[in-house]
């Protein structure tokens, strides 16, 4: 080698050896930083403000047992723990509700902040505060400065402002209240988009149309009443004809189930996609004293969110004035949303009520910005609300909104008259803090005369108490209607149909225990929970299907000396009792003609034949069965909802509760009803067979080794990992395969699931079982990030109530 080659050899030699310290010290100094921001567990911390100290133990999962002399003070303390454990998580949900992730995430948050700028949530945040009774502004201003507190004994700021190169804004208690509309926005429809989709299906059919596609009431109910209603009569072909005008979008065997999925939503940044199939919801569930082994009642809650790292919740146990509270509680809330005070234990669903309305506005034909209200007599100007969005890296970009007295414009009929939104959510009355109440109540009666008078997205609210009594009820406010039922858009303009007000105690439906249609039992599974009047002012919102709801209630009708494992096991049932009818389908359809065309048929089934009957992680037949199930929905309804598809495109027909409709199409076979494409509907459901097998062989989950688990394997991802791929296998949780599906007590999806598992019998916390996706931190080299998380994937029963102190930490005034 000569002279010149072995010192340019040299040069490189250094120079590599010289950018590998570098990389060294960079990364050291990243991993400093990084752990700098972890959690103090042990100690002392000063956080002022405080009445007298308050002790901190940490179990072995982090679960804290917080106590302390004054709810003030606990209230002070759990902000400074959910602010070391969960801010990042915490100036999300903040930000997502009030329009402001731009701020953070730069351009690409820009479409998701505009949708949600335009409800001007943050300047409600503020008027609810200024109005909130002492005593609960007194609890959230403690709660904000133990947050600010909590945030600034921390190291260094949490590792995901180092990697957006930023740093975190002070907590106001504002920001309390924000985190309330984020659920709301998670729980309801902000768009209006349900009572379009049902405003464009009796625009396009006829309002008897309704009554089949979307009917309130089903033969196969599970209400809590026991009312059902027969099915409604299938349209004639004077209303729907699809054989005579040729009408219908086509689904060719190409591209099989795809059509289904064409309306996934894209990611919202920075969170992940929605999951098309998932709806937020819930499963509350409740036996009464007399049926359970320990003679109080006997309550279980699973509340089905999206899934992400953190999880949404955070478990905590308060101890104050000789009062002990345990449950779920909310990162940027200071109270337990779903718990047990020993008295009482309560826990929540979605509603799926109707707290928001279209209202035709009736404009000026000349001056189309003025329309007619009630009360004035002249024309009212349209009003222009300009929002300022903030976005990292960039000028600011100012985003006009339209509002009328009822709410903002987010569309028009099908005589182009503007709508407005009428929601329950832009109104300060309708929101409060007075949930906190549930931690002093001491009966079901007392916990429902809270939850009528609480101020939160309205929910299902399912109690059980000491003495062994147990309720539903709904907590939050729900307007009262005057002159209509708010299911489809009508014009406000004469004053002859309004809201006047909210509903009084008297008029919110309660069922006690006694009273239900299996009496001592009561269940909620976002179906519809009631008939009657009550029906009535509660309005619809898009209920669950009933399969669900009907398992759980048929499983507590089973039950005498329950404890806490037999309603866990309701919980965990994945049993595809809904699915049973389809599996006897495919069957008969696969018949010998039809399987003799094509050896793929025969083998499908063969693999079916051996029905698993559950939603197992080994089940073959099971994925089988659901695929063709949707690949029939997707055959039949494409064709006859295409035209409704050309006026609205986000027409959203899978919100519908569709299945009565499609059973009676299936059993009575009408040739109007029928795509133009299928010469019968054999030729239909052999045509779904066929969408079946091309989804199968085009995923890369071939049977019979592509089992439900391979299917349905966990997505349980740190909003960083798909910015940061390369962080994805430190930051995300394990790709488990996972039991469960829709339509079952066990609900899961890939992202969307039992966010908690709660089962309690007031006054007996020690034998009560809690788990969650996700550890208590949302730190990756934290000991609690991920613990408890396989005791959720296996559904193991785990301790409700913290274990032994691992850690203790005292906060000092």
């Amino acid at each position: 080698m000569s002279p010149v080659a072995a010192r340019r050899l040299r040069l490189a030699a250094l120079g590599c050896g010289v950018l590998c310290v570098l990389i060294l010290i960079a990364s050291g100094w990243v991993y400093a930083r990084i752990r700098a921001s972890l959690p103090q567990l042990a100690g002392s911390a000063r956080v002022a403000g405080l009445g007298a100290p308050v002790t901190v133990e940490r179990d072995a999962l982090g679960a804290p047992t917080i106590r302390g002399t004054s709810r003030a003070d606990v209230a002070r303390a759990l902000g400074w723990l959910h602010a070391q454990d969960r801010f990042f998580q915490m100036d999300l949900l903040r930000r997502s509700a009030a329009g402001e992730l731009a701020e953070l995430f730069g351009r690409k948050a820009l479409p998701r902040d505009r949708a949600t700028r335009m409800h001007g949530f943050r300047a409600l945040s503020r008027k609810l505060l200024a109005q909130l009774p002492a005593t609960e502004r007194t609890v959230v201003e403690a709660y904000a400065a133990g947050v600010n507190a909590g945030l600034g004994t921390l190291g260094a700021p949490p590792f995901e402002y180092l990697l957006l190169r930023t740093d975190p804004q002070p907590w106001r208690a504002e920001d309390c209240v924000l985190v309330s509309y984020a659920m709301a926005l998670d729980l309801q429809d902000a768009s209006g988009r349900y009572e379009r989709t049902l405003m464009t299906l009796r625009d396009t059919y006829g309002a008897e149309s309704l009554g089949f596609f979307a009917p309130l009431l089903t033969p196969a109910d599970a209400a809590l009443d026991g009312s059902t209603a027969p099915q409604a009569a299938i349209p004639g072909p004077g209303v729907i004809n699809l054989r005579a005008t040729k009408v219908g979008w086509t689904a060719p065997a190409s591209r099989g189930l795809a059509a289904a999925r064409a309306a996934a939503p894209e990611a919202e940044f920075p969170f992940a996609p929605r999951d098309p199939e998932a709806v937020p919801g819930s499963n509350a569930l409740a036996l009464a004293g007399a049926l359970t082994a320990s003679g109080a009642g006997l309550l279980a809650n699973d509340m089905h969110l999206g899934h992400a790292v953190p999880n949404i919740w955070y478990r905590a146990m308060f101890e104050h004035e000789g009062r002990r509270i345990v449950g779920a509680t909310l990162p940027g809330a200071p109270f337990v949303v779903a718990g047990s005070n020993g008295q009482i234990a309560w826990g929540f669903t979605n509603a799926c009520v109707d707290v928001s309305d279209l209202v035709v506005v009736e404009t000026n034909s000349i001056a189309p910005t003025l329309y007619k209200a009630p009360g004035h007599a002249d024309f009212l100007q349209i009003e222009t609300r300009t929002e300022i969005l903030q976005v990292k890296g960039e000028k600011p970009e100012t985003v006009e909104y339209q509002w009328t007295l009822w709410g903002p414009l987010i569309g028009t009929n099908d005589r182009k008259r503007p709508l407005a939104l009428r929601w329950t959510a832009h109104d300060p009355a309708s929101m409060n803090l007075r949930l906190l109440d549930l931690e002093s109540a001491r009966t079901t009666g007392d916990a429902i005369a809270v939850a009528h008078r609480s101020g939160i997205t309205p929910v299902n609210l399912v109690v059980a108490d000491r003495a062994g009594e147990v309720a539903w009820t709904l907590a939050g406010q729900l307007p009262r209607r005057v002159g209509y039922d708010g299911r489809l858009p009508v014009s406000w303009s004469y004053g002859d149909r309004k809201w006047d007000g909210y509903l009084g105690s008297s008029e919110v439906p309660v069922v006690r225990g006694a009273d239900s249609k299996l009496p001592g039992r009561i269940w909620s599974a976002n179906q519809r929970q009631i008939g009657g009047d009550a029906l009535g002012r509660l309005g619809d919102s898009a209920y669950a299907q009933a399969a669900r709801g009907a398992q759980i209630r048929d499983g507590l009708a089973t039950l005498t000396q329950a404890t806490p494992r037999d309603l866990l096991a309701i919980q965990l049932d994945n049993r595809a009792l809904f699915l049973a009818p389809w599996h006897r389908l495919l069957l008969e359809t696969l018949s010998p003609t039809v399987t003799a065309a094509q050896e793929a048929r025969a083998r499908l089934r063969r693999l079916a034949e051996t029905w698993e009957g559950r939603a197992s992680v080994e089940a073959v037949s099971y994925r089988i069965v659901r695929e063709f199930r949707q690949a029939v929905r997707v055959r039949v309804f494409s064709a006859i909802f295409a035209p409704c598809l050309e006026t609205m495109p986000d027409f959203d027909w899978r919100r519908l509760n569709l299945e009565p409709a499609l059973w009676a199409l299936v059993r009575e076979r009408p040739s109007h009803l029928l795509a133009p494409e299928h010469a019968n509907w054999e030729a239909l459901l052999t045509a779904a067979v066929d969408d079946t097998i091309a989804a199968i062989e085009k995923s890369k989950l071939p049977l019979p080794q592509g089992t439900w688990g391979e299917r349905n394997r966990a997505r349980i991802r740190h909003p960083f990992s798909g910015a940061f791929p390369f962080l994805a296998r430190w930051l995300d949780l394990p790709a488990d395969p996972l039991p469960g599906d829709s339509d079952m007590p066990r609900v899961q999806t890939p992202t969307h699931g039992a966010s908690e598992r709660l089962v309690v019998s007031p006054g007996h916390e020690a034998e009560g079982i809690y788990h969650m996706p996700g550890g208590q931190s949302g730190h990756p080299l934290s000991p609690y990030y991920r613990a408890g998380h396989a005791a959720w994937v296996r559904g193991e029963p785990s301790p409700l109530l913290p274990g032994a102190a691992m850690h203790h930490l005292t906060l000092d005034p």
